[in-house]
């Protein structure tokens, strides 16, 4: 059996596990060789490498390969981001331009709806398998997966592993990246309370969270203090202002927390955005958390400090739940690839390990369920419905 493995959209600590642990877990199957030769196979650089992969001269290593053997993936779990590196490359919606040569000169179907863009679905399937892959394994989120989707419903195996610092992959309760996202947040809103007590400000803290709340509700469950802000539910700006505005006056050092999802808004208000799309249809949005803490010292007359600590939480070695993840994630992977069950997802539901489908990229990213988990009214998370639900909400 041979494998490929690629990682795909944003990197997140646990990456590097889940590679170790796929290669891990063929070695003990028989499905490498002693030689390292290439039974397992990194693609570099996501889904942009199975496009640009195959035009090696004969004789020649292709350069968008990487074999996986004990001497390369060693140390490799010791260490957070990637070593396969990753791309937003959407193979099915390309730019002619980002084509390579021998593809260029090719007639490829334009993409559905979008005849600017073109898709080089089959040039990859003839990559994968002139590479002589029997299945891939894809580590990324809902993009990613999304477009493994696509690969399998065109014919070629694929099992996903989920990850995603925001957690809304669809189909899993937990994705690889999360626990060390929020373990972060805590630990730096921690700190940050002596230097917002010393100078008596109110902290405005910007999180990722495009679509989804999951991580800033997450660490405000960790946080008791702090008032938190999901894209889920559109929030009353005067009302968040009187509390955040009583929080400051009953601590006695003085500041008060706010956390806001990169996606949230206030009733009545919007979020720019700017920049060109990416493959999947995304593009930048303007710092809320920036209009947000204007709008307090507006309202409020507090002075306020705004913090954006989105990229911090990506960067680093994974903490010791999503090592512990990624690690069985990875071996699950293997396990379900030797049952010849592909083009599922390896997923936890309801705290027990299995598969799901892979995720539907029409169906968008899974969401905070606001009725169960979130308290508009406090801008904290419930915890008086929590008997009987996930861990991972």
């Amino acid at each position: 059996m041979r494998l490929g493995i690629l990682t795909g959209g944003g990197d997140v600590p646990g990456l590097n596990v889940a590679i170790k642990s796929v290669y891990e877990a063929a070695k003990a199957r028989g499905w490498t060789r002693a030689d390292g030769s290439g039974d397992v196979t990194g693609i570099l650089r996501g889904w942009k490498g199975t496009v640009q992969m195959g035009g090696a001269r004969a004789g020649e290593a292709d350069p968008w390969l990487q074999p996986l053997d004990d001497r390369f993936v060693r140390t490799i779990d010791r260490t957070g981001g990637t070593v396969l590196w990753s791309s937003r490359t959407r193979p099915d919606r390309m730019k002619p331009n980002d084509l390579p040569e021998r593809l260029a000169s090719r007639t490829l179907p334009a993409s559905p709806g979008r005849p600017d863009l073109v898709d080089a679905t089959e040039a990859v399937i003839e990559n994968l398998r002139t590479a002589k892959l029997d299945c891939l394994v894809a580590i990324g989120g809902d993009d990613t997966l999304g477009y493994g989707h696509t690969l399998s419903a065109r014919g070629f195996p694929v099992v996903g592993i989920p990850k995603t610092m925001d957690n809304d992959v669809r189909g899993t309760d937990y994705a690889i990246g999360f626990s060390t996202c929020l373990d972060r947040a805590v630990d730096f809103i921690n700190r940050q309370r002596t230097h917002l007590g010393s100078h008596e400000m109110v902290g405005v803290f910007r999180i990722f969270g495009r679509n989804a709340g999951f991580t800033s509700l997450g660490a405000a469950y960790a946080i008791s203090d702090v008032r938190c802000q999901i894209p889920e539910h559109p929030f009353d700006l005067e009302a968040l202002c009187r509390v955040v505005a009583g929080d400051y006056a009953r601590n006695p050092r003085r500041y008060a927390l706010v956390l806001c999802s990169e996606g949230a808004v206030w009733t009545g208000g919007s979020i720019e955005e700017y920049g060109d799309a990416d493959a999947f249809g995304h593009r930048k949005k303007v710092n809320v958390a920036e209009a947000l803490a204007a709008e307090i010292t507006k309202r409020t007359g507090l002075p306020t400090r705004m913090q954006d600590i989105t990229y911090d939480l990506r960067s680093g070695d994974p903490g010791t739940w999503d090592r512990i993840v990624a690690a069985n994630f990875g071996a699950l992977a293997v396990e379900m690839i030797a049952a010849g069950r592909a083009d599922r997802m390896i997923c936890i539901q309801n705290g027990v390990y299995g598969d799901a489908p892979l995720p539907d990229a029409a169906l968008g990213a899974r969401t905070v369920d606001v009725g169960l988990f979130y308290d508009p009214a406090t801008f904290r998370p419930k915890r008086s419905t929590l008997a009987g639900k996930p861990v991972f909400f």
